[in-house]
């Protein structure tokens, strides 16, 4: 059921965070076919790549070139280093203050944090095998949250923005998994349809995904919308479906 928004935001963007290093390590993983990522930091304090940075000059200097009226009123992020970086670099000297909440934050994958899929499968073939029971959709990780678990935070989040934001334009910097679990709540999309679309299409760093509020719903204007990045001399970087850290996306 899609949410009715009878007050609250105007626009509601959602960012996700430039390349990442932990993005770069999924990557080499990948390649070579290892069991676990090149990472010594837990995943909230993974930064971002030089790559990562440029692209959040490049959504800033977009915006910068828009009309006064594009810039955000309110600007909310994930905690997680990346996306915070993220929001800091492309609203520098732009917008509001950035706001932190641990709503935003990515996908906690417990036990699964550092490993690739191949990794889960070697080490952990009965959770494996009851992933695959349950689907990646309601299937919880040993001490991390299922795509259900983000999908109450997201309506938590959802909630409080309906309440004193009213004509607000707001900006929400997060991680793919979230951004995805947002089209779950907004469009009132089911389980089948969000997994097929997640395997059909990667939400590629510093891209915008953007609703405007139209009559009592928030309504789907643009999806991981790379045009800050193409403009400019900034590699445009995504990873592929289904791989690295249980196969979603940091």
């Amino acid at each position: 059921m899609r949410p009715r928004w009878d007050d609250g935001p105007a626009e509601l963007v959602l960012v996700r965070h430039g390349e990442s290093v932990g993005n770069r390590a999924d990557a080499a993983a990948h390649e070579a076919g290892s069991e676990v990522l090149d990472l010594s930091v837990r995943d909230a304090d993974v930064e971002l790549s030089g790559t990562g940075r440029a692209q959040a000059a490049a959504l800033r200097t977009w915006l910068a070139d828009q009309d006064g009226a594009a810039v955000p009123t309110v600007v909310v992020s994930s905690p997680y280093r990346r996306a915070a970086e993220t929001a800091a670099i492309a609203l520098d000297g732009l917008g509001p203050a950035v706001d932190h909440d641990e709503r935003l934050r990515e996908r906690d994958l417990g036990l699964f944090d550092g490993l690739t899929g191949l990794g889960i499968r070697t080490r952990h073939p009965e959770e494996a095998e009851r992933r695959r029971k349950l689907g990646k959709f309601y299937y919880q990780p040993p001490n991390g949250e299922s795509w259900a678990d983000v999908a109450v935070r997201v309506r938590s989040l959802l909630t409080d923005l309906r309440h004193g934001y009213d004509g607000e334009r707001v900006w929400l910097f997060s991680h793919q998994a979230v951004i995805m679990t947002f089209r779950y709540v907004l469009e009132g999309i089911d389980e089948a349809d969000l997994l097929e679309l997640d395997r059909g299409t990667r939400v590629p760093n510093a891209s915008v995904t953007r609703y405007r509020r139209s009559g009592r719903y928030l309504d789907l204007e643009s999806f991981a919308d790379t045009t800050a990045v193409d403009r400019v001399d900034v590699e445009v970087t995504h990873e592929q479906p289904q791989r690295g850290r249980g196969d979603d996306a940091h």
